[in-house]
């Protein structure tokens, strides 16, 4: 079963075109990474799958049924840009928030209170929106979108102004959810967290689908051309190099880009001649890579 799915939708204004024709569907309890540069199209189209905006052509189904409003009550939102009121306390404003949601103020105070405890901000529930960090606003947010316990949760940007300890509380939080199979979509440019949890991706670009589907069979259909090497001694082996086609060389670490058709036996015989060699790992290529060569491709 489908959680959302979309079929040719487009969204224009004026003359320009910000989502074209647009197909997609998140399977129910899915990961769904929504991807692409700036300005592709990727807010423009989740605020279709909201009804802030309505699309021009194409249909929107939600829980299996065309979008109506009333099926809101079964989605989290956490918007790019923060909504919340700089000088309501934070408890007051998440119980007010819960209250749009049809919660029970006491309901949404205790929900409001756990979730902070988890977050590990329970002891500025007291304090102004104002007085809090660009983080602390952006877990404050994160528990406004799940307060009503939603089957569908849209993140964007969610990692938006987090330190690394807290982006790990966010993701952990977010693979219980998926645990209790909830569907998610999120919007992000940290690649490296699309790879840890999603299942599957849409990348759009100039708002065209240019690549989507299971994760795992992307990654796999590139092929292992990328070699990572850890090595003590100079980089020589890296110059004038026939099997390299392109590298990153960290110095003593170096990520390479075999060139077509090279051997990466060959290279580790030849690294091995003029260094030592600590790790030799033959790889598929990262999702930031991919996206890259996608987006570049698709620009040309």
């Amino acid at each position: 079963m489908h959680t959302i799915d979309l079929n040719k939708v487009r969204k224009s204004y004026d003359h320009f075109v910000a989502v074209n024709d647009l197909t997609f569907s998140i399977e129910q309890g899915g990961v769904f990474g929504l991807l692409g540069p700036n300005g592709a199209g990727k807010t423009s189209t989740i605020r279709m799958m909201i009804g802030i905006t309505a699309p021009d052509s194409g249909q929107i189904n939600l829980f299996g049924k065309p979008f109506e409003r009333k099926s809101l009550n079964k989605v989290g939102y956490l918007p790019e840009e923060r909504g919340l009121y700089k000088k309501m306390k934070i408890i007051e404003q998440l119980i007010f928030l819960g209250e749009l949601h049809g919660m029970q103020a006491s309901a949404a105070k205790q929900k409001a209170t756990e979730w902070c405890k988890r977050l590990e901000i329970d002891a500025w529930m007291q304090k102004k929106v104002e007085e809090l960090s660009k983080g602390m606003q952006q877990k404050i947010q994160f528990i406004a979108a799940l307060l009503h316990d939603p089957d569908f949760i849209i993140m964007d940007e969610p990692f938006f102004g987090l330190d690394p300890v807290n982006a790990t509380l966010l993701k952990d939080v977010m693979l219980d959810l998926k645990k209790q199979g909830k569907t998610i979509l999120f919007s992000t440019h940290r690649m490296d967290q699309v790879e840890k949890l999603c299942d599957s991706i849409c990348l759009i670009n100039k708002g065209n689908a240019v690549l989507q589907g299971d994760l795992k069979s992307i990654k796999s259909g590139y092929g292992k051309s990328n070699v990572q090497i850890e090595y003590e001694g100079n980089g020589d082996f890296l110059e004038k190099n026939p099997l390299v086609g392109a590298y990153n060389n960290y110095g003593n670490y170096v990520e390479i880009k075999l060139a077509p058709g090279a051997d990466a036996q060959q290279l580790l015989h030849m690294v091995a001649e003029k260094s030592r060699v600590n790790r030799f790992e033959l790889m598929e290529p990262s999702l930031e890579e991919i996206f890259i060569n996608t987006v570049g491709k698709s620009n040309a």
